[in-house]
């Protein structure tokens, strides 16, 4: 009977919190990238080239880190519905903000300021899911959760080309399309404010029962995880399991962001090279004028918004896959492994070949980070003693997206010196095989 009751529990946990955080990820992550879709608006409006672009984008993960854990300790005074609901807010307002910067300067900023206002969200949630979803639970749950930034890369081209297209008085298009998305945030922060509980003992749509077998279950899990004895906090982390977490998750955000951030420009790129790309691109100009466009303008913007989507529909549907494959066949290391060679063979093949092979080299690609992203953190959830996963959990998603601060500078640096992206993926390439093997090679993890 206290199985079946533990089931409907995290049955009722799933329905009620995945739904509504994939909604606020989908949110915030079109709010942390749609610049992507602006770069050229800034640089013929505002004078920022491809170097300050770059250096802006990456500026936002300073502030992420730096206040990340922070956050995190914040969460656990003021409690998940609170905290999370002030964070919506807040980088809503910043996001919105972004409209009326009129130089690098103070685009520089407010990017940093949106990362240090976001910072407690995502490590938020990956703590709230330790206090609330059992161990056997999480991988699944964090595959559903994580496909919400891929799902707003797929709706953030479309939906950044439509808005590029209206004209509001006052404002030119690129300023109401960061409006509008900045805007539905701070209105999604009353939709969480409504539907969020800190504790599983505020959770009256669980029963009695439940709400016991869940607690129980959850409190068995983490004195299970727990060290005996004292602790030195700062030790364990700054130890190397911890540190060793920090590094894969730097290298898989890496590519993430890299991608991310110049997926338009590299669309862009390959389909001026010369190339047997006519089809793919015959194909979605087919798709958009369907749709109802037919200036060619805005067949080039909204074709290249579609095209923007195909590597995130496919990671999303290999998210999913890996995280049902790693919860039958368990060895989670070497899941992560084979994910990132996945990532490292797709960035190689795209820097190599034609456009429309590299086009799908990078789908292909995106298959394998996306899914070493969720198949990454039910590890440290796992290993980590419960005295410090807040705090760890926070450390490693930190310094980890700070390779969302190297990819756009990188990136920025190699297209302005160069003219071109593609030695860019060599390097995301070489860094994806060499993290595999070190995950490969190493044992499985004792407590940290």
């Amino acid at each position: 009977m206290h199985g079946a009751e533990l089931q409907s529990a995290v049955s009722k946990v799933k329905w009620r919190v995945l739904p509504l955080f994939v909604v606020m990820f989908i949110v915030n992550y079109i709010d942390r990238v749609n610049i992507s879709f602006i770069k050229e608006q800034l640089g013929a409006e505002l004078g920022i080239g491809d170097l300050a672009y770059g250096f802006g984008a990456g500026l936002f993960f300073w502030g992420y880190a730096l206040l990340e854990v922070p956050a995190n300790l914040a969460l656990e005074r003021l409690g998940a519905r609170r905290w999370l609901t002030i964070i919506a807010v807040t980088w809503g307002v910043l996001a919105t903000g972004l409209a009326f910067v009129r130089n690098e300067y103070e685009f520089y900023a407010l990017r940093f300021a949106l990362g240090a206002a976001e910072a407690g969200f995502f490590p938020g949630v990956v703590y709230y899911f330790t206090r609330w979803i059992p161990s056997a639970d999480r991988g699944k749950a964090m595959a559903i959760f994580l496909s919400g930034s891929a799902i707003a890369t797929i709706l953030s081209g479309p939906l950044s080309a439509y808005l590029l297209q209206l004209h509001v008085p006052g404002l030119q298009p690129w300023q109401w399309m960061i409006v509008f998305e900045g805007a539905f945030s701070v209105l999604m922060a009353g939709v969480l404010w409504l539907m969020l509980d800190s504790d599983i003992g505020q959770a009256r749509w669980l029963s009695t029962d439940e709400r016991s077998a869940l607690e129980t279950k959850l409190a068995e899990e983490r004195a299970q995880a727990a060290q005996p004895g004292s602790i030195n906090k700062l030790a364990l982390l700054t130890s190397p399991v911890v540190l060793g977490f920090c590094g894969v998750y730097f290298a898989i955000q890496l590519t993430i962001y890299a991608v991310t951030f110049w997926l338009p420009t590299i669309i862009k790129e390959m389909l001026a090279t010369p190339g047997p790309h006519g089809g793919l691109l015959g194909l979605t100009e087919a798709f958009v004028r369907w749709l109802g466009y037919s200036d060619a303008k805005a067949v080039s913007v909204m074709s290249a918004g579609f095209l923007n989507s195909l590597p995130w529909i496919v990671s999303i549907v290999g998210m999913i896959l890996a995280a049902y494959a790693a919860a039958r066949w368990k060895n989670q290391q070497a899941w992560v492994a084979t994910a990132l060679v996945i990532a490292g063979v797709g960035m190689l093949v795209a820097g190599l070949s034609a456009p429309a092979i590299a086009f799908g080299a990078i789908c292909f690609a995106a298959l394998g980070f996306k899914s070493a992203a969720s198949l990454f953190w039910p590890i440290p959830q796992k290993n980590l003693d419960p005295r410090i996963a807040a705090a760890g959990i926070a450390l490693i998603n930190s310094l980890g997206n700070l390779g969302g601060w190297a990819a756009p500078i990188a990136f920025g640096w190699i297209k302005q010196s160069t003219g071109s992206v593609y030695i860019g993926l060599y390097g995301l390439a070489f860094t994806s095989l060499l993290t595999a093997a070190l995950v490969f090679a190493s044992r499985p993890n004792s407590k940290a």
